[in-house]
């Protein structure tokens, strides 16, 4: 089976596997691997970088649209003026490769893809290509965050006969959809080192015409052994493995992968992985007497503490960059993603909860400040990514990094004012250049910037702490914190004259669930109702716009329209698996923030809707897409890594668990242990490819707390009681509130709740585990005590 491959620049890439620390099976990078490549060789790949143009219709010569000129993808709208014939994914590009007997060649890519954006002003804007291509194949363009299952099945082709993966994704297919040659992003002609995309096209035709026989054999070869390696299933297995040996497992595979002065878990790229960092903090809890589950706070707080004074995160503007091109967290590839804000809002909140060092919490309150001013729609949705790349100046073509960076003249110039009171002559914007670590040459070293773009700018990373700048200068901490905070915001205000980058402002269910965890969870444990009616805003969104009541399922895409409008493609785009575990996550964290249980109404419908479309009913565990919706794919996956985002397995494993702590529905239980069993041996294997599942493994095997506060909603003493819960990190447990109402929908799914009572008609709470709950308890200070033990 052949694999092809070009390596693109060497420091820039989004690679899957991504972020995982050595001894995981995925978590090499290819990204430096440049070798001459021939059809029938078998390679790494590149990574395929995010990054974008803004559309890029009106830049190229052709006038004349192609069929993607229909589409509501921000990404297929970027190609629909290529001389390509490009077809969306569907039965019309399938019909017409079987009826002229071509075969596929599939493109694969997002909007803020640096490389993908690369190839398309290469090569598919290239007439002679353009040509090559419809002449002898039929060229379908996927957006990946549109249509994940096509991804996933195609990048697991990819994979299998490669050391790597990315985007943009390159894939021929037989007419039936089955893989025979895979790549990802190819430069328009051969180099010294590496084949180019013309001369790949004219092999493939060449073999297509004269061996397509023996292509199709070994096609089918491969998708056979493919299907039986990417098989999960409970086999003969009765119960999962030992939460106790997976944790420790997975705690050495992460202290073994560890940096101990950079923090995180991989030399670089460096990825902010937080299921890895939710992991540690769980771990924590229930070794807190030991050294290891010391080292694992320490290993968490460290990274999240590096991270957020990296360049990784944005100081001026706040929000986190998709990752860091170092092992430092200096100099990130600047694209912004929402799935990261949604996750790292929530681990920041935790390092809050259990430092009480309120440096998390501003970094977490700052990510929701950015999400809210740049990736909100006025009807409370969230929008997808912004750009890497964007033109210096007006009129310039994008370059990456060029909204984010600064010379040392610029911020000299707009930061001129004197600073009253140093032991030295100095200015304000003097200090600010010493504090986050810019210089005269640019502080970005050129093996970062192969392209030379980022030649004399600097990106602002925190070299000192207050107290050291402070000192350095003979000022008070407080004093140096306002000249800081004042110099940023002229900084912003001035970066907000510069060309924006582009957005892509299609919003995903799945993305959207993440981020209502993010708002649900910050403002509950900051105490904060602003965040919660973010939350809530989110959930109504979701509602209102990407749920079909008739069918109750929800919808993957929507895209914002002009006037603040909402449209949908038609047909619409259903959801999947991670649609339904992330937005279902979202409901039960807003819930216990709200205290509003038609939220957990709605969670439960949900998964009544995933268990019927997605559950293997014969392997346990569910299935990442719908049967018929991937109808005619040559696999039907069922994810199994906690990457950049959760999968949506380990996911669902957590809410199976409180949907059973709210309703004691045994067969929410019953559906966790088979699907935790048909991942048992995935986790044995690599534990720390699925953290997320191992701490929903822990969870089950220590049994949830149910915490019961009985009261009145609006009353003080109740809020009083619940603000203590939501200020104390406590992973396994879901949060009830009582009000005393029979006939409410809580009550009704637990009966013993009307056995419990206030005590003097006070707010009263109890902690029940394992049907027996503790003496009722009105004072938050004993509440925090029994929590706490």
């Amino acid at each position: 089976m052949s694999h092809l491959s070009s390596s693109p620049p060497k420091h820039k890439g989004e690679h899957k596997g991504h972020s995982l620390p050595r001894g995981s099976e995925r978590g090499g990078s290819s990204r430096d691997k440049d070798r001459s490549v021939s059809v029938s060789s078998s390679v790494s790949m590149p990574a395929g970088g995010k990054g974008s143009r803004t559309n890029c219709a009106q830049s190229t010569p052709q006038k004349v649209p192609n069929r993607l000129i229909s589409e509501k993808s921000p990404y297929l709208l970027q190609h629909a003026y290529n001389p390509v014939d490009w077809y969306p994914w569907g039965q019309e590009a399938f019909d017409k490769a079987r009826k002229e007997n071509k075969p596929i060649f599939l493109s694969v890519g997002y909007s803020t893809c640096h490389w993908c954006h690369m190839m398309e002003e290469e090569s598919f804007r290239n007439e002679e290509i353009g040509r090559l291509l419809n002449e002898d194949f039929v060229s379908v363009k996927v957006d990946r965050e549109e249509r994940p299952d096509v991804d996933k099945v195609y990048m697991t082709f990819v994979q299998a006969t490669s050391s790597g993966g990315g985007w943009p994704m390159s894939v021929w297919l037989t007419p039936n959809l089955q893989p025979f040659v895979g790549g990802t992003y190819f430069p328009p002609e051969d180099g010294l080192t590496r084949v180019g995309f013309r001369t790949v096209l004219l092999r493939i035709r060449d073999q297509w015409k004269q061996n397509k026989n023996a292509l199709l054999e070994n096609s089918q070869r491969v998708t056979t052994a493919l299907l039986a390696r990417s098989e999960i299933s409970t086999g003969d297995r009765q119960l999962p493995p030992s939460a106790a040996t997976m944790n420790s497992r997975c705690f050495q595979q992460l202290d073994e992968g560890y940096d101990e002065e950079y923090g995180g878990f991989a030399e670089a790229p460096k990825f902010p992985t937080p299921v890895i960092l939710s992991f540690l903090f769980s771990y924590w809890l229930s070794h807190r007497l030991t050294q290891d589950g010391t080292r694992a706070q320490q290993m968490a707080l460290h990274t999240l503490k590096m991270m957020a004074n990296g360049g990784i995160r944005d100081h001026i503007g706040q929000g986190f960059h998709r990752y860091s091109t170092d092992r430092q967290w200096h100099v990130p590839h600047f694209e912004k993603m929402l799935y990261d804000q949604g996750q790292l809002a929530v681990a920041y909140s935790q390092a809050f909860q259990i430092s009480g060092d309120e440096f998390y919490s501003d970094v977490a309150k700052g990510i929701l400040q950015y999400v809210a001013r740049n990736l909100s729609h006025r009807s409370g949705g969230f929008y997808s990514a912004e750009d890497a790349d964007s033109p210096p100046e007006r009129g310039m073509p994008p370059k990456e990094g060029a909204f984010y960076v600064w010379t040392i003249k610029e911020v000299q110039q707009l930061l001129p004012e004197p600073v009253l009171g140093a032991t030295e002559p100095l200015t304000s914007g003097q200090l600010l250049i010493k504090h986050y670590g810019l210089t005269e040459a640019g502080n970005i070293s050129p093996s970062q910037d192969p392209k030379g773009e980022l030649q004399g700018q600097n990106v602002l990373t925190v070299r000192y702490s207050l107290e050291l700048t402070a000192a350095r200068f003979g000022l008070e901490v407080e004093v140096v914190r306002t000249l800081l905070n004042a110099g940023l915001e002229k900084l912003f205000q001035a970066r907000k004259r510069r060309p924006k980058p582009h957005l892509d402002s299609k919003m995903l269910a799945a993305w959207n669930g993440l981020m209502v965890s993010g708002y649900a969870v910050t403002g509950a444990v900051l105490g904060m109702e602003r965040l919660v009616n973010y939350a809530t805003n989110g959930a109504k969104f979701l509602k209102r716009h990407m749920f079909d009541v008739a069918s109750s399922r929800l919808m993957r895409t929507c895209y914002a329209g002009s006037g603040g409008t909402v449209e949908h493609s038609n047909p619409p785009c259903w959801g999947f698996l991670e649609d339904y575990a992330f937005v279902v996550r979202g409901l039960l964290d807003l819930y216990e923030a709200s205290q509003e249980s038609a939220w957990l109404e709605w969670a439960l419908r949900l998964q009544d809707t995933q268990d019927r479309l997605f559950w293997d009913s014969r392997g346990g565990g569910y299935f990442c897409s719908e049967a018929e919706l991937g109808a005619g794919l040559p696999l039907r996956l069922k994810d199994d890594q906690d990457g950049a985002e959760p999968s949506a397995n380990s996911v669902s494993a957590h809410n199976l668990l409180r949907l059973h702590g709210f309703t004691g529905h045994k067969d929410w239980i019953d559906k966790c242990v088979c699907l935790l069993t048909a991942f048992s041996e995935r986790m044995r294997r690599v534990p720390v490819a699925l953290p997320e599942m191992v701490r929903a493994l822990s969870a089950h095997q220590q049994t949830l707390k149910q915490i019961v506060i009985c009261g009145d909603p609006q009353a003080k003493d109740t809020k009083a009681l619940v603000q203590c819960v939501h200020s104390i990190y406590i992973p396994n447990k879901v949060l009830i509130l009582a009000d005393g109402d029979p006939s409410s929908f809580l009550s009704r799914q637990l009966p013993f709740l009307s056995t419990l009572r206030r005590l003097e008609d006070r707010a009263t709470a109890y902690v029940c585990e394992n049907q027996a709950c503790s003496m009722p308890i009105t004072e938050p200070s004993e509440l925090r005590k029994l929590l706490h033990h």
